[in-house]
């Protein structure tokens, strides 16, 4: 997992790297300019994500005291048939076209083989990784190392303000904020909703507390819709908002994490009353943009929904994929 370098050092990451990891990505940001900024609290919730394995599978790269490359890689706690394992990472633009970012890919494929071999060992392994499509040097970087790509995904922003559209929630159906008492059912929507996307598995708990309602969730622009007559859920919307973006860009922006609708309430504008609800909710909390990432191949037409409703494509991102 190791590579030898002169000049750089190479190490497991620990939860200690939380504003060194920070200060890398905002550097990455500073060049590649896909929207994400990052402060030390959010990296640091990444470092303590509790189906990553930091000793196993990470690495930095490290020249002095500067962070000049990363990966670090996780699986998943439920899996059938295929176990898809993300592996994230990134180089610093001013040590790129050096061999880092191949050394960290090569280690984070080695390191998705060893968890895979403790957790799902029985079944397929397929490694993913994604980035924005316009970065320079990343689909050279993957298909060198045998990844093809798997799925494209586009990132879409709305302005808020005068173009928000007037919400309207469907007949028989009432709307209620996140709270303690009805997180369960949210995660209860996420899972039931999304068996049928692409690549997606359930999350257990302890995973939504770490990467859903951690210091970025928005839980007064995160909302439930409940059956009236019989108070069943019916769909939800999380949103998140990251202070690093607001302070680099001067703009609040609300990000739409997840939509979900349960299946037997398809078919009924469960989706576009949330949307609406929650993008009127943003700009009255003083949000100047909302935001959200759909699947190009979404099986419900969200793409379509999301034009509707104002949403406009901003960054397209790639899932590249490697079956191993």
């Amino acid at each position: 997992m190791y590579v030898e370098s002169p000049s750089l050092t190479w190490r497991p990451l620990t939860t200690g790297d939380a504003k060194a990891s920070a200060d890398l990505l905002n550097a990455i940001e500073a060049v590649d300019r896909t929207g994400e900024n990052y402060d030390e609290e959010d990296t640091r919730q990444e470092l303590t994500d509790p189906y990553g394995d930091l000793e196993r599978a990470s690495l930095g790269a490290f020249d002095d005291e500067l962070m000049v490359g990363y990966m670090k890689t996780t699986y998943r706690p439920f899996a059938e048939d295929v176990h898809r394992m993300l592996v994230d990472g990134g180089v610093h633009p001013d040590y790129r076209r050096r061999g880092v970012g191949t050394a960290l890919m090569a280690a984070g494929v080695a390191a998705a083989k060893a968890l895979h071999a403790l957790h799902h060992p029985a079944l397929k392994l397929v490694v993913d990784v994604e980035k924005a499509d316009h970065v320079a040097g990343v689909a050279e970087l993957f298909r060198a190392q045998g990844f093809a790509p798997a799925r494209y995904y586009q990132h879409m922003g709305h302005p808020l303000g005068e173009a928000v559209p007037d919400p309207a929630i469907p007949d028989g159906l009432r709307v209620e904020p996140w709270s303690e008492a009805n997180d369960e059912e949210f995660l209860m929507i996420r899972n039931e909703s999304f068996k049928d996307h692409w690549g997606s598995e359930p999350i257990p708990l302890d995973a939504w507390k770490n990467r859903i309602t951690n210091q970025s969730f928005q839980p007064g622009v995160s909302f439930l819709l409940r059956d009236a007559v019989n108070g069943a859920p019916a769909g939800m919307l999380v949103t998140m908002s990251w202070e690093a973006d607001t302070a680099a860009t001067g703009v609040r922006s609300a990000h739409f994490m997840i939509i979900g609708t349960l299946r037997d309430y398809r078919k009924r504008g469960i989706a576009g009353g949330l949307l609406g609800h929650a993008l009127r909710s943003a700009a009255e909390q003083g949000f100047g943009k909302a935001n959200l990432l759909v699947d190009s191949a979404n099986p419900s037409g969200a793409f379509r929904l999301y034009e509707k409703a104002g949403f406009a494509p901003e960054v397209r991102y790639v899932r590249w994929a490697l079956e191993v």
